[in-house]
């Protein structure tokens, strides 16, 4: 296993995290998804910057790189970046609502490493310091065996149509 070190990120990461997702979208997708379906990934998926405003997002170093990046948000958008439809800033309620995790990021050489595995503790860790109990998230077909193997549960499977591009996206 690879050292890793974590910290919020910063806006001055902003350029060298949209190439990491980026990255990620374009490889990792492609066991599950068509390139068209890919493509359309690039509308729905992407970076939120109020995450990194909230200071709920997170950067995964290995030496100097960053190799992931992901966060949860006390906020009710569960998905997608600033470009993205359907955002929705309203906040959660602790007691009753769940803390979103969102954007989750992995470099392609650097899967299988304990990167995924470090954000989601970070993630859970920071939402229960704020009173959350819960947490959720959307997956995408890349993302679903590390939450598996993390013990989430799934609760539906959905489909989302990237407005751009008329392409179905699956979401387990």
């Amino acid at each position: 296993m690879i050292a890793l070190n974590h910290r919020l990120a910063a806006h001055a990461d902003i350029p060298e995290l949209r190439g990491l997702m980026n990255a990620a979208i374009g490889e990792l997708l492609k066991p599950f998804l068509s390139p068209d379906e890919i493509a359309a990934s690039f509308h729905v998926m992407g970076l939120d910057t109020k995450l990194i405003e909230d200071g709920t997002y997170f950067v995964i170093e290995s030496g100097a790189s960053i190799v992931g990046c992901g966060g949860w948000s006390r906020r009710a958008t569960l998905f997608g970046g600033d470009h993205s439809a359907g955002r929705d800033a309203a906040l959660l309620d602790p007691r009753k609502d769940a803390a979103r995790v969102r954007a989750m990021y992995t470099h392609p050489s650097f899967t299988r490493q304990g990167v995924g595995r470090l954000i989601l503790r970070l993630c859970e860790d920071a939402a229960a310091r704020e009173g959350f109990s819960r947490v959720e998230l959307a997956a995408t077909m890349a993302g679903e065996p590390l939450y598996h193997r993390a013990s989430a549960c799934r609760s539906s499977e959905w489909e989302r149509r990237s407005e751009l591009s008329g392409a179905r996206i699956a979401h387990p």
